[in-house]
Parts: C-alpha cells; structure tokens; sequence
C-alpha cells in the first residue's frame, strides 16, 4: 500500500485540491479501504463547488463518514467503492479483499466499520456501484410518492437522479410518465428509461389542462431549479401531489401560491433520503431501501449514466465540466 493518500477538499467556492497526506490506519472494529472509484453527485456536489449551500448546516447527521459543516474547506462525496486491505482487531478477517460501497468522501483510503461498508455484488462492476445511492434517492421518492394505478406523472429534471426516478416509475400501470429536461440528450435517456413521452421546460405548460380530470396526478421535482417548482405547481390538477425531491441549497424558490396552489389543494411534500418517512417506518429500514436499490441498478442497467470517468488527480477539471456541460450526467473518479 502507498505511503501517501489522497484527498479531495472543497477549498472555497469554484476550487478544489486534491491533497497527499499520511494514510489511515483501522482502529479496532475498523477495516481500512483503497478506493477503486468514486462517484460524483452533480446536484449536491454542484452546490458544494459553486458555495450554494449554507455554511453552518451539518454535511450529514445520519452518516457516521459525513460529520462536521459545510464551511470551507470541507471534503464531501458519498459514494465510494473499493476493496479493504486491511482489518483492526474484532473485525472478522473474510473482510479482507472484499469489494464494499461506503458512504465516504473522495480519497484514496478510508477506514470505515464493517456496519459502515457494504459488499458489492459479483455481478456489479465498481463503477456501477458508485450509483447506488442515486438509485437509493430515486427509490425513496418514489416510496414518497405513492404512485396508483392509471396515474398521469411527470418528473422534472433528468439528471441522474431524475432519469433512475424515471426508471423506478417506469414499470407502474401508470396512464403517462412524463419527463421534462432542457436538453435533448438527457430527454432521450429518459425515453430509453420508460418515459411515455419527454418535453422541454418551455412546452409543459399544457400539462395543466390535459385529461379527465385535467391535469397530471403526481409531479416530481428532481431539475434542482427552483423555478421548476412553480411549473411542477402548476403541471398538477386539482387534488394534485408534488414531491420535492431538490435541494436547492441557498437558492431562493419564489413560489406564486395565491392560486391554482391554494384553491386546487394541491399537496406540496418534501422528500429527502437521510430519513424514512414516517408513514414507512413500521415495515421498511434504511437496510430494505438500499437492498432494493441495488436491484434498480441491476435491472436497469444503470453504468449508462456514467459519461465522464476522471482520474482523482483532475477534479478540478471534472466539476468545471460538470459545472459547464449540461449533457454532462454521471461523473466517478478513478484512483
């Protein structure tokens, strides 16, 4: 094993280095890992990068590797994928060379619990576990959602997360399933996924009138625009669901709720991973939700969302496309 590993650090907004410092060594109970890959959120990593997230919030309160704020600099990232080469005392030594999935931040090495690691399967490629926890968010939307039979739903945003969404919907009786994304690559994943039909953010306004009773049943806000909110509002009729599944960081979401919203009641919900929600948690854990998203990446075939494979040494560059090219949709570093 090197003598030196590597660290990616969010220095301040728009700059990011990748650091040498002396590699970790397994404390009792712990298994060290050298990362093979890592996956890179576009959404949240993106508001990392550009500083549009508030300073003083928790990176994450629910996982153990994800402590301290997002006050800079500040390492992020939670999906790492490598094999353990080594195990400190108490931990069973069948560890040893496993392929496992953490929730870590981008580095060469980490050490971790084994109740912190997961085996990753024999038949998935490393990078195709780096998807993992987008198919996790995707399927905790959709539980969220309640999606019926014969529904009309549209999802906003096919980025990563919207088109797994989109995948996770897919096999539903659903009457439609829409997607809305600016561009035309991403809209033609959506097709490939299981969209009846894709649009341009431009052309949903009709959605509000289609049907009997018109208007669509369900919308979910994936696009991590703001201004998509006001059009998932007005997409559904009355009685009609919204489930927010973006965080749109510092970005102010300017609603207009003095009509349609208000006298339609429509039902404006929040849905965010780290959490079940409450109406779930009698029969399903965080253990049940992850062993189903395992199956949608497996299913779905989902290493198609990876475009850009980068070596950890180029971050810089990697949020700068990502920042810069919408067709742009998974990115993982290689070590």
């Amino acid at each position: 094993m090197t003598d030196r590993t590597r660290s990616l650090y969010f220095d301040r907004p728009g700059s990011v280095t990748v650091r040498e410092e002396r590699p970790p060594t397994p404390d009792a109970g712990e298994a060290l890992v050298e990362t093979v890959v890592s996956g890179v959120s576009p959404g949240t990593e993106l508001l990392v990068y550009r500083g549009e997230v508030p300073e003083e919030l928790a990176v994450d309160e629910t996982i153990d590797t994800l402590d301290g704020r997002f006050d800079y600099p500040v390492q992020y990232g939670y999906a790492a994928v490598g094999r353990v080469r080594e195990v400190g005392d108490g931990v069973d030594p069948d560890w040893r060379d496993r392929l496992v999935f953490g929730f870590n931040p981008h580095e060469s090495h980490f050490c971790a619990s084994p109740d912190q690691l997961r085996p990753v399967p024999d038949d998935i490629e490393p990078t195709t576990a780096t998807l993992f926890p987008t198919a996790e968010t995707a399927v905790n939307f959709v539980l969220d959602a309640t999606p019926r039979v014969g529904e009309r739903v549209v999802v906003f945003g096919a980025g990563p997360v919207g088109l797994t969404t989109t995948a996770v919907l897919s096999p539903f009786p659903l009457d439609a399933l829409v997607v809305v994304d600016p561009v035309a690559r991403r809209r033609e994943a959506a097709e490939r996924l299981g969209a009846t039909e894709t649009l341009r953010p431009s052309d949903v306004a009709p959605l509000g009138d289609r049907g009997d009773p018109p208007g669509m049943d369900l919308a979910v806000e994936v696009s991590g625009e703001p201004a998509a909110l006001d059009d998932a509002v007005d997409a559904v009729g009355y009685d009609g669901r919204v489930v927010v599944g973006s965080w749109y960081g510092t970005k102010p979401a300017e609603l207009a709720l003095g009509g349609h919203f208000h006298r339609g009641r429509v039902d404006l919900k929040s849905s965010q991973v780290s959490t079940l929600s409450p109406a779930l948690r009698g029969r399903w854990t965080r253990e049940r939700r992850m062993d189903r998203a395992v199956e949608v990446v497996r299913e779905h075939a989902l290493d198609r969302l990876v475009t850009h494979r980068v070596p950890i040494e180029d971050a810089a560059t990697a949020y700068e496309t990502l920042a810069a090219d919408r067709e742009a949709l998974s990115v993982v570093f290689t070590y």
